[in-house]
């Protein structure tokens, strides 16, 4: 099994989260079980590089692309991802990785090449299926939570969604933090129904307004979320959609993000993070 797939850091992570193996009768005829961390490395193996589940190669992963397919299908109906997610995020809190005052939110068009769910005529694409990505990071770019919808869906639908989604973030003493101080979005978040909808929330939006000149300065701040997508498409599993089962593309979505917390985890020096005993 290839190590680079699956670092220790990671498996570290997600081996509690995973559900436990089916017991195994005595004398029972057939194969052993695949180990967990073998199938996780098929899965990596195709969220990296882009290949069909059926090209993934067994004798270098440790496993084949079936299993691998299965073992993600049975992992993300068990809400492996989010878990995964909300406790790097705590961890990125607690070593004041986090800046969660303010927000961008943003979505991508992806093409889809297989009919499924969210999928629908991309305006961007000639009317060709494709999906969407929609993403809602902190200051630093750090996703914080991620959706799927149809290629015909507007940004603006998707973000109440994308702020409820935002886990309960723990790590610091007092209550743990859910929601932005300042939101920042383009122009395609140009409404006044959901602005006062952020207001009610106790959230200050900065959205750039239709028909004004640019040059408002809130890209600035805003051009983070771009940034992110670009570190999402380099898992080439994302640029386009091959999955026909939509919470399955969303469990390597959400896989991706959790990817993208664990390297910004990486960057903090053991110094850093001791700096604040009592948050540990």
């Amino acid at each position: 099994m290839r190590t680079d797939l699956v670092p220790d850091t990671l498996w570290e992570r997600v081996a509690p989260l995973l559900p436990p193996a089916p017991e195994r009768r005595r004398r029972c005829p057939g194969r052993l079980r695949v180990p967990d961390r073998a199938a996780l490395a098929g899965v990596m193996y195709v969220l990296r590089t882009g290949v069909a589940w059926r090209d993934v190669p067994a004798e270098t992963v440790g496993c084949s692309g079936v299993t691998a397919w299965r073992r993600l299908r049975d992992w993300t109906e068990a809400g492996v991802w989010p878990r995964l997610h909300a406790a790097l995020l705590t961890e990125l809190r607690r070593a004041s990785s986090l800046d969660l005052d303010d927000c961008s939110v943003d979505g991508s068009h992806v093409r889809a090449l297989k009919r499924g769910d969210h999928v629908g005529p991309s305006p961007v694409d000639r009317g060709r299926p494709g999906s969407k990505h929609h993403v809602l990071v902190d200051r630093r770019g750090t996703p914080l939570a991620v959706s799927l919808t149809g290629g015909n869906r507007h940004d603006v639908t998707q973000l109440l969604p994308l702020l409820d989604a935002v886990p309960r973030i723990r790590g610091m003493r007092g209550r743990p933090r859910s929601k932005p101080k300042r939101l920042f979005a383009d122009r395609g978040y140009d409404f006044d129904k959901y602005r006062r909808l952020l207001w009610k929330r106790g959230i200050k939006p900065l959205i750039a307004r239709r028909g004004v000149a640019h040059g408002s300065g809130l890209g600035k701040t805003r051009w983070v979320v771009e940034r992110t997508f670009a570190w999402l498409h380099q898992f080439k599993r994302l640029r386009t959609r091959y999955e026909r089962h939509a919470d399955l593309h969303l469990g390597l979505l959400q896989l991706a993000c959790c990817v993208i917390c664990l390297r910004q985890l990486s960057k903090r020096q053991p110094s850093d993070q001791a700096v604040r005993p009592w948050r540990q």
